[in-house]
């Protein structure tokens, strides 16, 4: 019981603490940041994998496929934004004009 509710401890103190920092990032860096940790998720997709394929109660594993799913989405949104920004700096298309007639 002291284990869990040290480790609920340590949840809400990285709660505020990334609320913090991420609250005091200026506007112009704020995407490549996100886009950038966003990608860290892939580590919550592997812990959450493994914790669907070992044994254990039921409730583990619902919330090992909820790490997996909102892992996934934070990964593909991540790298979707990511692409977004960089096609931004890339140079315009030649756009081809065609005739009528």
């Amino acid at each position: 019981m002291q284990e869990t509710l040290i480790q609920f401890a340590i949840f809400i103190m990285a709660g505020f603490l990334g609320f913090e920092l991420i609250s005091r990032v200026p506007n112009l860096l704020h995407t490549p940041l996100m886009s950038a940790t966003n990608a860290i998720h892939g580590i919550i997709l592997v812990g959450g994998m493994i914790t669907i394929a070992a044994d254990g109660p039921a409730w583990v594993k619902a919330v090992g496929f909820l790490a997996v799913f909102f892992g996934a989405l934070n990964v593909v949104g991540g790298f979707w934004v990511t692409n977004r920004m960089l096609s931004m700096f890339r140079p315009p298309k030649a756009r081809v004009k065609r005739r009528k007639g």
